[in-house]
């Protein structure tokens, strides 16, 4: 990957047997396996081992050139100190502009664009999930199919609402995520809530007067928030809550039909990229090429957040180099040392992170997995930081903090904005959200083969030498304007395969 490294991974699947010779006469000392690392030299205990360019570890014995290199040989560096960092030294070449790029989408009259016309509907609490499951159901097999322009009927399920110390300084994450999930631009700005009546967070403080502006067309004037609330003594038994649901869900599904998806530049897209099931190959094949993809959107103007805070914390250095301004680089600063004290009282550190999944696919620690994982974000300057539950208010590539556990980061990219997610993977996973299209893309051909209707792209065409990374960055750049224009569903959407949302919740529960 780098001149400088010291190791390389087996690219050929079912890996490499001992005694295997390579054109430059390197012969392997221990059978290899797909994705793991073999040392290019003779590596002596407490030498650096380097991939990417990057110590990711120091040998604790020495190592045969040709051995396998794995992590019980690697003792991990110590992480990176937030003091005395680059800020903002890195002045990247200017990119030109990348115009004519367009996508049928949904304007909102907030501006923002929506890639599906979808109802959501909004919990407070997680105690009326039940009812509403029951009522988005009947609402898809009998209203549904009057409104042929709207997408999907989706219920924001989630954990939270009662039994926590809502008052907590840190109880603004969870709600604020929340609330602006219930205004992603692909909910058309129709907001719906159902409520039990007895909860924390009540209605008003989940959405509280002037978070939306609600006008009624025919008088001008603002109207209420819908809610509707099951403890009201108006509701006598279940089905009188769940006609109560029918009903007005059906108000804002006249509303979301008279729709129609129009054409909009490229600009309008607010993607979120992430990975998960994470092997060597995605910092060779998958990453890459959404990193060229990355810089392709920045250039059309659009938005891209990349995430994942112990999954960028080792290469934090790189980050805040690239910022725009000395500002940016202090707030992802900022972000670092919020998480390195949350995992501290956790009495744990970001070495926590790597799964055993990882591992397997040759990743032999968050070093090595941070810097696959930073490529995603491409070479544009980072222009701005979201804080985990905010939402995003500027254009260009931003780092969005969030954990990298995929079901809450890509909640909190929701919130954030995000109307089209890309996820790589190298291990597989059936991941999904039915808020918002994620396009998957397999780092390797033989997971893109056994799971030929679960991947939308195969990346692991770089590795077998049949694509560039350049290649594939712009075939995934003209996926996602299908998929944003719905001309192309992705898997995902085909098998409804969809992931629950998990807010990020670090203040007390009670």
């Amino acid at each position: 990957m780098d001149p400088r490294d010291n190791v390389a991974i087996v690219a050929n699947e079912g890996g490499l047997a001992a005694g295997t010779v390579f054109d430059d006469g390197l012969a392997l000392v221990d059978k290899i396996p797909q994705a793991h690392k073999v040392a290019l030299r003779p590596i002596a205990a407490g030498e650096a081992v380097q991939r990417y360019g990057v110590t990711i570890g120091y040998a604790v014995a020495d190592i045969r050139a040709g051995a396998w290199v794995h992590e019980r040989l690697l003792r991990m560096p110590e992480a990176r100190s937030l003091e005395g960092l680059p800020m903002a030294t890195v002045t990247p070449p200017t990119m030109a502009p990348l115009a004519g790029h367009t996508f049928e989408g949904f304007r909102n009259a907030d501006g923002s664009v929506g890639t599906r016309n979808i109802l959501a509907i909004t919990q407070t609490v997680q105690c009326v999930a039940g009812v509403t499951d029951f009522a988005v159901k009947r609402i898809k097999a009998e209203l549904l199919p009057r409104y042929p322009h709207v997408d999907d009927v989706v219920a924001l399920e989630h954990s939270y609402g009662c039994g926590v110390a809502i008052d907590a300084p840190d109880a603004v994450i969870p709600i604020r995520t929340l609330r602006n999930i219930s205004l992603n631009p692909n909910f058309g700005g129709e907001v719906m809530v159902v409520s039990l009546g007895c909860e924390k967070l009540q209605p008003e403080r989940l959405l509280p007067p002037g978070t939306i502006a609600l006008v009624d067309e025919r008088t001008k004037e603002e109207t209420p928030l819908d809610v509707v609330c099951l403890q009201d003594d108006a509701h006598v038994g279940f089905m009188s809550m769940v006609e109560s649901i029918l009903r007005q869900a059906e108000v804002h599904l006249a509303r979301l039909n008279a729709r129609r998806r129009e054409t909009v530049p490229a600009s309008e897209l607010v993607v979120g990229v992430q990975c998960g099931g994470s092997d060597a190959f995605s910092g060779v094949t998958a990453n890459p090429a959404v990193g060229f993809c990355t810089d392709l959107l920045v250039r059309a103007g659009a938005t891209v957040m990349f995430s994942e805070v112990t999954e960028v914390r080792d290469g934090i250095d790189q980050l805040t180099s690239r910022a725009t301004t000395p500002e940016v680089a202090q707030a992802m600063i900022r972000e670092m040392a919020w998480y390195d004290a949350y995992l501290d009282r956790g009495r744990v550190d970001r070495s926590a992170n790597t799964t055993p999944g990882n591992k397997k696919g040759g990743l032999s620690n968050i070093v090595e997995k941070a810097m696959g994982s930073i490529v995603k974000s491409g070479t544009a300057p980072i222009s701005g930081v979201v804080r985990p539950g905010e939402k995003a208010s500027q254009r260009g590539l931003l780092y969005a903090a969030t954990p990298a556990s995929d079901f809450i980061c890509g909640t909190l990219q929701l919130a954030a904005g995000m109307n089209l997610h890309v996820f790589t993977t190298g291990r597989g996973t059936p991941y999904g959200l039915a808020e918002v299209p994620v396009i998957k893309v397999a780092t390797r051909t033989e997971l893109a083969r056994r799971w030929h209707d679960l991947m939308d792209l195969n990346a692991g065409r770089i590795a077998d030498g049949e694509a560039t990374i350049e290649e594939m960055g712009w075939e995934l750049f003209q996926l996602m304007l299908d998929v944003a224009s719905g001309r192309q569903k992705t898997w995902a959407e085909r098998w409804k395969l969809a992931n629950a949302l998990v807010l990020f919740n670090p203040a007390p529960v009670t």
